[in-house]
C-alpha cells in the first residue's frame, strides 16, 4: 500500500512497518461487557484467538500445518535441521556485526530497575539436532512440529521509510534498496507451507526475474516446515535462504515480521552483499505475501 501511494502521487514519503507485543496480549471475557447474570465465564487467550488460530477452521496454525503435512511433506529431520541452522546463523550474524546496524535498543522499566534490551533474546547458541530430536510434538500425537522447530512468542517492531528516487535525491537521503514487484496469493487451500514460494513466484514473474537470479531469499520461519517446503518449491539454493537466521531464532512478532524481513534485506543490499533479493511469508488461512528488492541504483 505504501508503494501504491508513492506511485499514485498521493504521497512522496511513507513510513511502513508494524509491531507486536505477544507477551502483553490479554485474556478476554466474552460477553462480560453487557454482564453475565449466572454461570461460568471462560477466558479466551486473545493472542491465540486473534493471531494464531485458523479462523475458518477453529484450530491452531500448528494443527493446520500438521493436517497438510502429507500434501506438503517435510520430515522431522529436515525441520530440525532448519531450526538448528536458524539459531547457528543468527548467533554468528550477531558475532559478525551483521545485526547491530538494524537494531535499536529498548529500555524497559521494571521493579528491579531499568533493563536494556539490545539484541534478540530467542537465539539459542549451540542448539543441536540431538537436543531438537528430544522434543515432543507440540500439536498432534505423532506429528513433526515441535516447540523447537517453530517460531517462539516474541515482541518486536520494524519500520521502513519509502520514497521516490527524486525525493531522496532532493533531500540528500541515502537509498538502501529499490522496491521491486510484489506478490500475493490466497489458497487454493488453507495450508501455510508453500504460500511464500507461490507469492514469490508471482513477484518474480511480474519483475521478469528468476528464482536463481536472487542472491538472497528471506522466508519467514513461522514453522520450519514452511521454509523446507517453500525452498524446495522455489528450487533455490538453501544456503541463500535466511543466511543470518530466521524467525525460529529471531522471533515472529506477527505484526512486525514482514517489515523485519524487508529491513534486514535492505541492509544486506546496502552492505553490497547482494543486488537482488526476495522476501516472503505465509499468513493464516492460506495466504502468502512477497516482495522483491534490488540495488540502490535500480532493479537492473
Amino acid at each position: 500500500d505504501a508503494a501504491r501511494l508513492l506511485r499514485s502521487g498521493e504521497a512522496s514519503v511513507v513510513v511502513a512497518g508494524g509491531m507486536e507485543s505477544m507477551s502483553n496480549a490479554p485474556h478476554l471475557l466474552p460477553g462480560s461487557r453487557s454482564g453475565t447474570r449466572y454461570g461460568t465465564i471462560t477466558m479466551v487467550d486473545h493472542l491465540a484467538f486473534d493471531g494464531l488460530t485458523a479462523a475458518d477452521l477453529g484450530i491452531s496454525m500448528g494443527e493446520l500445518s500438521e493436517q497438510y503435512a502429507q500434501r506438503y511433506p517435510a520430515t522431522r529431520l529436515e525441520q530440525d535441521q532448519i531450526a538448528a541452522a536458524s539459531h547457528g546463523r543468527a548467533h554468528q550474524a550477531w558475532v559478525d556485526g551483521v545485526m547491530g546496524a538494524e537494531v535499536t535498543a529498548v529500555t524497559i522499566t521494571s521493579r528491579r530497575g531499568e533493563v536494556v534490551v539490545d539484541r534478540d533474546e530467542g537465539i539459542r547458541e549451540g542448539t543441536t539436532l540431538d537436543v531438537l530430536a528430544g522434543l515432543r510434538p507440540a500439536f498432534t500425537a505423532g506429528g513433526s512440529i515441535t516447540a523447537g522447530n517453530s517460531s517462539p512468542l516474541s515482541d518486536g517492531a520494524a519500520a521502513t521509510i519509502l520514497t521516490t528516487r527524486a525525493r531522496a535525491h532532493q533531500e540528500g537521503w541515502e537509498i538502501f534498496a529499490t522496491l521491486g514487484a510484489p506478490g500475493q496469493v490466497a489458497g487454493p487451500d488453507p495450508s501455510l507451507q508453500e504460500q511464500p514460494a507461490s507469492a514469490l513466484s508471482i513477484a518474480l514473474e511480474r519483475q521478469g526475474w528468476t528464482a536463481g537470479s536472487l542472491g538472497m531469499v528471506e522466508i519467514n520461519e513461522a514453522f520450519a516446515a514452511v521454509s523446507v517446503c517453500s525452498t524446495r518449491a522455489l528450487g533455490v539454493d538453501p544456503d541463500k535462504v535466511n543466511p543470518h537466521g530466521g524467525a525460529i531464532a529471531l522471533g515472529h512478532p506477527i505484526g512486525a515480521s514482514g517489515a523485519r524481513l524487508v529491513v534486514h534485506t535492505a541492509h544486506r543490499i546496502r552492505a553490497g552483499k547482494v543486488d537482488r533479493a526476495g522476501v516472503a511469508l505465509c499468513g493464516g488461512g492460506g495466504q502468502g505475501e512477497a516482495l522483491l528488492l534490488g540495488g540502490a541504483d535500480g532493479l537492473g
